[in-house]
């Protein structure tokens, strides 16, 4: 799993205006929460901070004033068309601690000849993982499925330490027959057979 190290500033302005400002010059306004302690608000650089979420649950190193904080993030907000941060919370951890995250299922393979469709159910796993070892995804096989399976929580492949979060018996993903073609309205089918 990527550890990533950011400098974080920390911020006494707060608001609407002031986390306005923060983003005018590139950085991204944040919360650190965890452990009982008092929030503590600070500002990370846009780009950094961007480049690590591109990791699913990124364990991240922060230095606040010389102070190191291992967090992963809990909460990003991102605006609604152009994509960009907007606000993150961070979640504080320590080596050796259980946390429950949700964790990327992809899938391998190819379904059984017919013409089948996965549908994912869940895209992501709720799991509880040694905090510096969460997986960054779990992968599926699908491996000669056919219309009609389901693979459920319980299937997918966990590694040592790393529990399932939710109910074994939930499905995760299910192969479906593909839909038929919407047949012509009869209006305009017998239409056409009277001006032929």
């Amino acid at each position: 799993m990527a550890d990533v190290k950011i400098t974080a500033e920390p911020r006494s302005e707060f608001g609407k205006g002031a986390s306005r400002r923060i983003r005018a010059v590139g950085k991204v306004p944040a919360v650190i929460y965890g452990h009982g302690a008092e929030p503590v608000h600070v500002t990370l650089p846009g780009h950094e901070l961007m480049m690590a979420l591109k990791t699913s649950n990124v364990l991240i190193t922060l230095d606040v004033e010389g102070r190191q904080e291992l967090v992963i993030p809990k909460a990003v907000q991102r605006e609604a068309i152009r994509g960009f941060l907007v606000h993150i919370d961070l979640l504080t951890v320590k080596r050796g601690e259980k946390v429950t995250v949700e964790v990327p299922v992809q899938t391998e393979g190819e379904l059984a000849p017919g013409g089948g469709l996965i549908e994912h159910v869940l895209n992501a796993l709720p799991v509880e993982a040694e905090a510096t070892h969460i997986p960054e995804f779990f992968t599926v096989s699908v491996q000669g499925l056919e219309t009609g399976a389901s693979v459920l929580a319980k299937d997918v492949p966990l590694p040592a330490g790393t529990t399932l979060a939710i109910d074994g018996e939930d499905v995760v993903l299910q192969v479906l027959q593909p839909q038929a073609e919407e047949p012509a309205p009869e209006g305009s089918a017998a239409e056409g057979e009277t001006g032929a």
